[in-house]
């Protein structure tokens, strides 16, 4: 497997880059981790299929990370010629925020007549669930978003890839990233205190109980952008990592 950063900016651009989307190509298909307003823009410019992708998987629904999804159904369906159906996995109100982005942006889309199927599967914290080759598993974290925010655990042709999503520090991200091939988090600041959002410092510190293999930060703002790394990834849009 594959992944590839197609963007790994914070809500505000810092940086120039792009919102978060991680792409994942494994031998029988494809899936995207987080799906932000820019999404299809990142698709087109590192030459990512967009056809190819069969399931989005959202850690939670702000726009940032979600509001790319409405211009890649209509993209399937106006401009790619999309056929296989496309399913959306995410929290709790995923489908009712899906449907009121799409009604907002492009009036009468979210019930328009297309070629394929879009599914929207919604997820709780604890259980796994198996979509498309891939168990996911939703844990709870604390980042306001009017619905669940989630960290996520994805099981995928024996690799294990967990992405702690927006949040401060929360217990259940030890357990999401326990011993993952690659824990994409969220390193926000250095050391400085941002509610909601995770520092440096404080992963740092908690690592060892962690164990990832390989640790890659992402959604940073600019004096983490500057920092040396000292023991991560630092995620650039891009950026491809194999599995």
């Amino acid at each position: 497997m594959r992944l590839q950063v197609l963007g790994c900016g914070d809500a505000f651009g810092s940086g120039g880059r792009f919102n978060t989307c991680f792409h994942v190509d494994a031998p029988d298909h494809a899936f995207l981790i987080d799906c932000g307003a820019s999404a299809l823009i990142a698709i087109r410019r590192f030459g990512v299929e967009p056809n190819r992708i069969r399931t989005v998987f959202l850690t939670h629904l702000h726009g940032d990370h979600f509001g790319g999804l409405p211009w890649l159904i209509l993209d399937g369906q106006l401009v790619s010629g999309r056929e296989a159906a496309l399913t959306v996995v995410g929290p709790t109100g995923t489908a009712e925020r899906l449907q009121a982005a799409m009604e907002v942006l492009f009036p009468g889309s979210s019930t328009a007549e297309r070629r394929f199927k879009v599914e929207v599967v919604e997820m709780e914290a604890g259980p796994s669930i198996a979509v498309e080759g891939v168990t996911a598993t939703a844990f709870a974290v604390r980042h306001p978003s009017g619905a669940p925010s989630h960290a996520l655990r994805l099981e995928c042709d024996g690799r294990v890839l967990s992405y702690t999503g927006d949040t401060e520090w929360v217990e259940a991200l030890i357990e999401a990233g326990r011993g993952a091939d690659l824990m994409i988090a969220e390193g926000y600041t250095l050391e400085r205190p941002v509610k909601f959002h995770l520092d440096w410092a404080t992963l740092k510190r908690r690592l060892p109980e962690i164990g990832p293999k390989r640790l890659m930060l992402t959604h940073m703002s600019p004096e983490m952008i500057a920092h040396t790394p000292d023991g991560y990834i630092a995620a650039e849009d891009g950026l491809v990592i194999d599995l």
